[in-house]
């Protein structure tokens, strides 16, 4: 069997506890011993760590700021232009800077103080939150400026976000890893669903513009998280090096050498490339759930995955007993391919909605374990190209998603193109696991 490398990590450092006190609560989780439906309940171990419990805190408020923003830049845009295919555009340049500079970040994370990064990243994200603002307030009314924000915030975002996923495991035990995801990915996922109905409310409140306020305020209760993280710089003995191209390329070349990563990042793909049927959702209101009202089934379709994934999370509680994270992927992957095609399937507004909640649990399943093994498969020195090349997967999956499932659903037809796509996400995956037994073995 393939196993994770037992790296033992120090806790004292992240949680001002001795390394005796730290290693006797790492070797004896409580969360593992729970009965009744308390085993099932989200593992908050890794909330006893101050430092954890400090970058999860800012979690929370980032995660619903940045999607007042995530509402208001497209709203605007809508607003200036009446035109859609400008507010595809603009999601489309945020997407480059993001994967340029998601690679990069990774690569720069692997060679500096990870603390230092984040705090200089957050503050840029704030400040373009920040200029968002004044625009809006200064009543500018210019496509290009806000395509040219959005850019920049996204390229602080792509430096932001592997240094902020490698550095969780400097800070807890790597038996808490699975834990520590889920967490954090729920808390995501949850702001996904709250920030949307929050902005969707304030607007006719404040104004557009004070969402972009909000959400830069908020980022500077982030930054005051991350300057009370302890120093998170490269471990002793790692070579000092410069964060350039032929940095990434190594990284690429790890996962190339370690089979168990490069299924990892394949599981994704398969999942959100194949399986991704957000582009049809409009259609599918239109036309198929029309009788239950348009608004009412678009709301329900965008927000049922999200759900799902945070119902999942929040009993979580059997994952810090999952050993064999190789196979949680496979079936998690499985599950939610078998469940878009029973949502493609569905003529009942219910049932489909039934189906995209079950997706959301299988990929809060995908996210926490593909998130283990990215963290404790590869050594501290790669944490960040590993995270870099995550970042740009999760970000860039869902748009090529988009574009395939656009264009088969024009050519096939909706619930047939999403059917067909669930179908082909199972067979995928199934042949993968098959084909590289190295996922299936891995075990922690």
């Amino acid at each position: 069997m393939y196993r994770a490398r037992r790296k033992r990590v120090d806790t004292s450092e992240s949680s001002g506890e001795s390394g005796t006190e730290a290693d006797t609560k790492a070797s004896a989780p409580e969360g593992v011993r729970q009965r009744g439906w308390r085993r099932w309940a989200m593992d908050t171990r890794p909330l006893r760590r101050p430092a954890y419990r400090r970058l999860w805190s800012s979690t929370i408020v980032t995660a619903v700021g940045s999607q007042l923003t995530a509402v208001a830049v497209p709203k605007q845009i809508y607003d200036i232009t009446g035109s859609s295919a400008w507010v595809g555009a603009a999601s489309l340049a945020g997407l480059l800077p993001l994967i340029v500079f998601a690679l990069w970040g990774g690569a720069v994370a692997d060679t500096v103080d990870r603390r230092k990064l984040l705090l200089i990243t957050n503050a840029g994200i704030a400040v373009t939150s920040l200029l968002f603002w004044i625009q809006a307030v200064a009543g500018l009314e210019s496509v290009a400026a806000l395509m040219l924000l959005l850019a920049l915030q996204q390229a602080f975002w792509g430096l932001n976000a592997p240094a902020r996923n490698a550095s969780i495991a400097r800070l807890v035990p790597e038996d808490e890893l699975p834990a520590a995801n889920a967490l954090g990915s729920t808390v995501m996922q949850t702001g996904q669903v709250v920030g949307p109905l929050l902005a969707g409310a304030l607007i006719p409140v404040i104004g557009l513009p004070e969402l972009y306020l909000i959400d830069a305020l908020a980022l500077c209760v982030t930054v005051w998280a991350v300057y009370k993280l302890p120093s998170l710089p490269p471990l002793a003995g790692t070579a000092v090096r410069r964060a350039g191209v032929r940095e990434v390329v190594a990284g690429f070349r790890y996962i190339a050498g370690h089979k168990v990563l490069l299924l990892s990042f394949l599981a994704d793909i398969v999942a959100m490339v194949l399986g991704m049927p957000r582009a049809l959702f409009p259609q599918l209101a239109a036309e198929t759930y029309a009788p239950y009202g348009e608004g009412l089934a678009l709301g329900l379709l965008f927000a049922a995955i999200p759900i799902g994934a945070v119902a999942g999370g929040l009993f979580s509680g059997t994952f810090s007993r999952a050993r064999r994270h190789g196979w949680m992927v496979i079936g998690a992957v499985v599950v939610w391919g078998a469940a878009i095609t029973g949502f493609g399937l569905s003529g009942s507004l219910w049932l489909a909605v039934a189906f995209l909640a079950v997706a959301g649990v299988a990929d809060m399943v995908s996210m926490v374990f593909r998130g283990a093994i990215l963290l404790s498969a590869a050594t501290d020195e790669m944490r960040g190209r590993m995270q870099g090349v995550f970042t740009v997967v999760v970000a860039g999956g869902p748009r090529l998603a988009d574009v395939l499932h656009g264009a088969a659903g024009s050519a096939f037809g909706a619930r047939e193109a999403v059917a067909g796509g669930g179908l082909l996400v199972v067979a995928v995956m199934l042949a993968l696991a098959v084909a590289v037994p190295a996922l299936r073995r891995y075990r922690v």
